[in-house]
């Protein structure tokens, strides 16, 4: 969450200095600017208010946002806002408020497991924008492999049974933080590539600037289950959990 809100003041940081550039090659936006701040300046600093003064700082407000409108750099940043604050509220709507009930730490899940059938293959979407949790609930595993351009992500494998065999989660991002929660017993291999962010992995941090790494765990050539995990990140944060 924090690598994502720097991310996010940047970007608007940028679009804010792109908004002020056009502005000044724009004199009458300038002149209107300029005319509105210093009424409002006079409206908000004078001690007796008047009806006038009032229409004054109405009249300064909306010269001051048409004048800011005007700029396509500006709406681009509140666009680009109205989207990160929709996916923040999306994840924390997604939050069970009933998780850490009382009734819930005792509670057991069993998962039902079948024969192996014959492979036949599915095909599915998965969204690019927006935060995402896998393994909320009980599942059969599968490979995990997707894309995503902008979002924070968590995969929790402790809802699920990893087969004794290699298993694979693929992610490639845009932006974002990533976690994934690993059962304690289960050998990890990670391979990482980031342009910007901190790998989170077996109680280490690494930074990593435009680099790659391929990390082991310490029981991985012990383990019977293994998961191999393999992404890519433009700009955020990656944790491997043991759970």
């Amino acid at each position: 969450m924090r690598s994502s809100w720097r991310v996010f003041i940047v970007i608007e940081s940028l679009l804010l200095l792109w908004a002020l550039y056009q502005m000044f090659g724009n004199v009458p936006a300038i002149i209107f600017l300029t005319f509105a701040l210093i009424n409002l300046f006079y409206a908000v600093k004078k001690k007796r208010k008047t009806s006038f003064n009032q229409f004054q700082l109405i009249a300064s407000i909306i010269i001051i946002v048409l004048s800011l409108l005007s700029s396509p750099a500006i709406w681009l940043a509140l666009v680009l806002a109205i989207i990160y604050f929709g996916l923040i509220m999306g994840e924390i709507s997604e939050v069970r408020l009933f998780n850490f009930a009382p009734w819930k730490k005792k509670q057991i899940k069993m998962i039902q497991t079948t024969s192996r059938n014959v492979r036949s293959g599915k095909r599915f979407k998965r969204p690019w924008i927006g935060s995402q949790r896998l393994g909320s609930d009980t599942y059969e595993w599968d490979d995990i492999n997707f894309s995503v351009v902008i979002g924070d992500t968590i995969i929790d494998l402790g809802n699920t049974l990893l087969p004794k065999e290699d298993n694979v989660v693929i992610i490639r991002k845009g932006f974002g933080r990533t976690r994934i929660l690993v059962p304690t017993g289960i050998g990890v291999m990670l391979e990482h590539s980031s342009m910007r962010g901190a790998v989170h992995f077996d109680q280490e941090v690494y930074h990593l600037n435009n680099e790659s790494l391929k990390l082991y765990s310490e029981d991985y050539d012990e383990s019977t289950r293994r998961l191999k995990i393999i992404t890519n990140t433009l700009f955020g944060d990656l944790e491997v959990i043991r759970v």
